[in-house]
């Protein structure tokens, strides 16, 4: 019935379809990243606070690799800025942050894009439908074979269907991501202050020199 139908919609179908496929793809793959990049930030910290307490530097970077996610990201950038001064730890931790953010953000575009052009693709097709309908009007009047108006009509209403289906979950979907990502960044930058936090003022390395 689906084939049916994008052959009875013509060309234009099949654009729609593409890029439905197209913003299905970028919505899985990016709904993995993203939950992937979720961590439970306050036990991670802890965690790392205590790894960093005993003096263990290494261990705790070597964790922040091992762990998945912007949150551990920063805390390894913080860690290995440790030695810097308060406002240079910030600098470096907000550089990185806009690096995992941007990674975070990317290919949203292409289901913001396809919930914009999806629907003007159907308008389009709904336009070229009813062309397709009028001229045998005009060609055959008075004497007028529904057959060839139906087909105009059914174009017309398939292109806007199909746009309107590829447009209104791929705008879901594009809300749904940002939504995530609105979360995760809230997420790094509490972490981020944590870190800083504990860095500059709640430790101090106590350790005699050369232990």
């Amino acid at each position: 019935m689906l084939l049916e139908w994008m052959h009875l919609g013509g060309p234009l179908m099949w654009v729609i379809a593409g890029f439905g496929v197209w913003a299905l793809g970028v919505f899985v793959e990016r709904s993995l990243h993203l939950h992937r990049a979720r961590i439970k930030a306050d036990d991670f910290l802890k965690g790392i606070f205590n790894i960093v307490k005993r003096g263990n530097i290494v261990e705790a970077i070597t964790i922040c690799e091992e762990t998945p996610g912007p949150v551990a990201h920063l805390v390894k950038t913080a860690i290995l800025h440790r030695e810097d001064s308060k406002e240079a730890i910030e600098a470096a931790v907000s550089e990185a942050s806009r690096g995992e953010v941007s990674r975070m953000e990317r290919r949203l575009v292409v289901l913001a894009t396809a919930s914009q052009v999806a629907p003007l693709i159907g308008l389009l097709g709904t336009v070229l439908g009813m062309i397709q309908a009028l001229l045998p009007m005009q060609v055959e009047a008075p004497l007028i074979h529904s057959g060839d108006v139906l087909g105009g009509l059914r174009v017309a209403l398939l292109t806007t269907a199909a746009g309107l289906a590829v447009a209104i979950p791929s705008f879901v979907g594009f809300n749904l991501l940002t939504i995530k990502v609105d979360r995760i960044v809230l997420e790094m930058e509490r972490s981020a202050s944590a870190v800083v936090a504990f860095l500059k003022g709640g430790w101090r390395d106590e350790r005699p020199a050369g232990g």
